[in-house]
């Protein structure tokens, strides 16, 4: 298991949690698909930061092969605020508020999946009523 952090990132976390939810629970490859075509602005930091976890996750020997590799955990946390003000009607000021976004990205190694076995029907001659 490899977990990264991208601080600071000058996004608001409500935008960047859209990324998160969409590639949360896929593997490597599909979540880097995913970024590419999902037509938001957040998709290259989170695609640089997944690149690093990957780089990371070979280093610390967990997995050399991305195909074995998925996302095992992503959050979005709120940063600090970036305070100014803008200047308004009558010489007013009015607050603006830039966010920042902590995301946060764990990989972990697929584990091998149990075969499901069939469900067994009831009795041919049964049927509901």
């Amino acid at each position: 298991m490899t977990t990264v952090h991208l601080r600071n990132y000058r996004q608001a976390p409500r935008k960047v949690r859209l990324l998160a939810g969409l590639v949360r629970g896929k593997g490597v490859d599909k979540a880097r698909s995913l970024l590419a075509f999902s037509g938001k602005r957040a998709w290259l930091p989170i695609d640089k930061l997944l690149q690093s976890a990957v780089a990371a996750a070979k280093e610390n020997g967990v997995s050399s092969n991305t195909k074995e590799l998925y996302i095992e955990k992503m959050t979005v946390d709120k940063g600090f605020t970036y305070k100014r003000m803008r200047p308004r009607a009558f010489g007013r000021g009015a607050p603006i508020h830039k966010e920042t976004s902590h995301i946060s990205l764990t990989l972990a190694k697929t584990s091998p999946t149990k075969k499901e076995t069939p469900r067994r029907e009831t009795e041919v001659g049964a049927e509901k009523k």
